[in-house]
């Protein structure tokens, strides 16, 4: 039996998460995200999917953040008829994800033939799928829990542990029946486990990552943050304070660009309690994302996902972190626009998390050039993105098209990063059972931050550390 692993996506850059474990000359997906960064070289990635979709033996979603999820209608597309396995939230929120992206393509397609039809051009841009492409794909999903095993062949396993990423995220792992024996002479599987992306511990809402799995033989790693290290969550709390106080001494907005999932729940939670604690004044905050609005709702109806601590102010003390007084949640364009006019302090939240689509655009051209508005970095800003660029702190920006003089004050809490940084992904290979690990890939991270995090784990004891190659194929035997 042959086993081989190779990477179509996130293979030295992050975004694009699309691995493939062949078992036999079967091809099992893991994951099928699209990639963002430059429109055109992103557009021309995703149309190129680099498989034969039709000959795809199965498909497993670790979680459902655009990059992992975004490409799955593709595959109605290209006539997969097969299964896609993933936790019950995690279908829940892909759903969201995959519909809200077919739903903003098709306005883009309409504003793009519309300005051409105007300059009397021949417009040919098509979206990548629709919302029959997503409605179909939906109807392929099998969920299963953590913790439960299924077979999907007659020799392959999987079963999903909890990776404290975001809600019903996971890392899968694959049983391999039929490889060797042990020394009793009974079959011992070979087990490669795909971590998706590694949470961290201490996270709110959600538990920390499991550690609690059966002897790795591969593991295919994310390195997103392999050369950076997190403050802790104490220090978040304390800058999230600072720069209320700012904002309200400054009767500024601050804008916080962050994924309608996981991160805009956990800001609500944050927010609550310095507000419950009476650290920071009442004032107004804005959810303005219509798919933020509808993930708070799936939140709400997946407690096997939280942590003992939310569960308590959930179940036992019937208290909701995801609303207090002064949130609001906004769902119309004219509600959107409203926030415009009202005057300061605020604090909004929208979507899209790296400032390349949404909500989000009219509120930065709106305030970008005013000194009394904080733009605050909460997370992962990709190559070539508005808010990488907002993050290098560059003078000027382009935003739909315009040229903007960046005025407001740019601030940057790492904290909230729902990545492990490169001292927890050492902690947490330390903790799991080892004991059989014959190789470690790294996928999912940027060429400086997989040299450092490859260095920095062989220094510590895991020397078989291999960077992967897009469309490079490695045996696992």
């Amino acid at each position: 039996m042959a086993i081989s692993f190779y990477s179509l996506g996130a293979a030295q850059e992050v975004t694009g998460s699309k691995h493939i474990l062949e078992i036999d000359g079967r091809p099992i997906m893991i994951d099928c995200g699209a990639f963002q960064g430059k429109r055109a070289e992103s557009d021309e990635k995703n149309r190129n999917f680099g498989i034969d979709a039709d000959k795809l033996d199965s498909v497993i979603l670790t979680h459902g953040h655009y990059d992992h999820c975004g490409l799955l209608p593709m595959l109605a597309k290209f006539k997969y008829k097969g299964n896609i396995y993933s936790t019950p939230a995690t279908r829940d929120l892909a759903n969201l994800i995959m519909m809200d992206s077919a739903r903003i393509q098709a306005n883009d397609a309409a504003f793009l033939r519309k300005k051409a039809a105007k300059k009397g051009e021949k417009f040919t841009w098509e979206p990548l799928y629709g919302e029959n492409e997503v409605i179909k794909i939906m109807n392929q999903f099998i969920t299963l829990s953590y913790k439960r095993k299924m077979y999907i062949s007659s020799n392959v396993q999987i079963e999903f542990f909890d990776a404290g990423h975001i809600l019903g995220s996971s890392y899968v792992n694959f049983s391999i029946s039929g490889q060797r024996k042990d020394k009793n002479g009974n079959d011992e599987p070979i087990n490669v486990l795909f971590t998706g992306d590694l949470g961290r511990k201490g996270k709110a809402i959600i538990r920390d990552p499991d550690t609690n799995l059966p002897p790795a033989d591969y593991i295919v790693l994310e390195s997103t943050y392999g050369d950076r290290l997190h403050e802790s969550i104490d220090v978040a709390m304390d800058e999230l304070e600072r720069i209320v106080k700012k904002a309200v001494a400054q009767k500024g907005k601050i804008i916080i660009p962050a994924f309608a999932i996981e991160r805009t729940q956990e800001l609500i939670y944050y927010f609550h309690l310095l507000v419950d604690q009476k650290r920071i004044p009442e004032i107004p905050i804005y959810v303005d994302s219509p798919m933020a609005t509808n993930a708070t709702s799936i939140f709400r109806v997946h407690p096997e996902c939280y942590d003992e601590e939310t569960h308590q102010a959930f179940i036992a003390h019937h208290k909701n972190p995801f609303g207090f007084n002064e949130l609001t949640f906004t769902t119309s364009v004219a509600e959107s626009k409203a926030i415009n006019d009202k005057p300061g302090p605020m604090v909004i939240i929208s979507a899209d998390g790296m400032c390349e689509a949404g909500r989000v655009l009219h509120h930065l051209a709106n305030n970008i050039t005013k000194s009394s508005t904080i733009i605050l970095i909460v997370g992962f800003m990709a190559e070539d993105t508005l808010g990488r660029r907002l993050y290098r702190r560059e003078k000027e920006v382009k935003i739909m098209g315009d040229w903007y003089k960046v005025n407001a004050n740019i601030e940057h809490i790492n904290s909230f990063s729902a990545h492990a940084d490169y001292k927890e992904t050492l902690d947490w290979l330390r903790e799991i059972d080892t004991s059989r690990l014959k190789k470690i890939f790294l996928v999912h991270g940027e060429k400086k931050a997989q040299d450092h995090l490859q260095k920095y784990l062989r220094e510590n004891g895991f020397p078989e550390i291999q960077i992967a190659k897009y469309g490079e194929s490695y045996d696992l035997q």
